[in-house]
């Protein structure tokens, strides 16, 4: 055989391989996450990367400053959704510092916020405790585990001790109650169940409760139990996923909230607009998805479209007029869903 053959031959398995791992590399991603999602990704997250300061927090942005705890914690998350960890991944410095941050900030009453957070500290909390408590089964260090592990309790305390006779919360402990603050709570709540910490079973029986209560004639919930009956789309999405949470999956709020949200999505040849865009697609996107296939097929393509359109060119999304951190980290945590990296967005 002459060398010319021989060499045609290695070439062609060359060639061969290569098409394979490529073929390989394209099944890797999860289904409708397409490469130009990953470069949207990609640039999100290097966006955020350099927003962060050394203490951890993000407050280099008007939404940074006004809501530390807050933006800290929903960038984390966003961190989280593409496999970082505290101590694997090229984000693993900013899901550590972000973490010691949170830390940092935890109340001797368990309230997890730094200052006022624009007098609504719950937000913060709320998502300080889904933070903490994806990143605590993430932790190799003994010492942040246990330090990760009081803080959580704690919240999971003051949490339970502020919630309204009703069974919600709103935007101070103990203060009355509506409904994106309640839904914030409560998956703060089973985030930290999903850890194993111990959540009381009363506290999230009273959530629904109130959940239940807000329900609205077109099926949908109401700011509050006491704004009358004018549903809101974003914090119907938000009560979806919510009650999935609580394992509330075939109950008739949740179909009859479900049947709502999606009736809506399908009415609005514009897209799935709201004057809280990214908050009722951070969690919209939560509730189609575990929903399954037919749910998430129609919704996913389009919104990833549209958000990967509107993209900045440094990489971030200014989020319903509160800032870039915000917008970016949901924009971030929408796209990353199909990974299925973090138990609190899994089916």
């Amino acid at each position: 055989m002459s060398i010319s053959v021989i060499m045609r031959i290695v070439a062609g398995g060359l060639f061969l391989l290569c098409s394979f791992a490529q073929i390989q590399a394209q099944e890797i991603l999860p289904r409708h996450v397409t490469s130009a999602t990953v470069k949207s990704i990609q640039r999100g997250l290097d966006y955020l990367a350099k927003q962060q300061t050394t203490s951890g927090s993000f407050q280099t942005t008007q939404d940074g400053s006004t809501y530390p705890v807050s933006m800290t914690s929903l960038a984390g998350i966003a961190f989280l959704a593409n496999g970082n960890t505290p101590t694997r991944g090229p984000y693993a410095d900013q899901v550590r510092k972000a973490t010691e941050y949170v830390l940092s900030q935890a109340q001797q009453n368990g309230l997890i916020a730094a200052g006022a957070e624009n007098g609504r500290p719950m937000y913060g909390h709320g998502f300080s405790l889904l933070f903490l408590s994806s990143v605590y089964g993430m932790e190799t260090d003994a010492k942040v585990r246990a330090r990760i592990a009081k803080v959580v309790k704690d919240g999971i305390q003051l949490t339970s001790s502020g919630q309204s006779p009703l069974g919600g919360w709103i935007y101070t402990p103990g203060g009355g109650d509506e409904g994106s603050v309640t839904v914030t709570q409560m998956q703060g709540l089973r985030a930290a169940h999903n850890a194993g910490f111990t959540v009381p079973k009363g506290t999230i029986q009273n959530a629904v409760r109130y959940l239940e209560l807000c329900q609205t004639p077109e099926g949908g919930i109401r700011y509050s139990y006491h704004s009358g009956n004018d549903t809101r789309l974003p914090i119907s999405a938000a009560a979806i996923t919510c009650l999935y949470s609580a394992g509330e999956y075939e109950s008739p709020l949740a179909e009859e909230c479900m049947e709502y949200v999606y009736g809506q999505f399908k009415n609005r040849k514009s897209g799935f607009q709201s004057g809280h865009y990214f908050y009722l697609n951070l969690y919209a996107s939560q509730a189609f998805y575990q929903a399954g296939d037919d749910y998430w097929d129609a919704y996913f393509p389009g919104q990833r479209d549209s958000l990967i359109k509107s993209q900045a060119s440094n990489g971030s999304w200014n989020g319903d007029g509160v800032g870039p951190i915000f917008g970016t980290s949901v924009a971030l945590i929408v796209l990353q869903l199909p990974y299925k990296f973090l138990p609190i967005y899994q089916r």
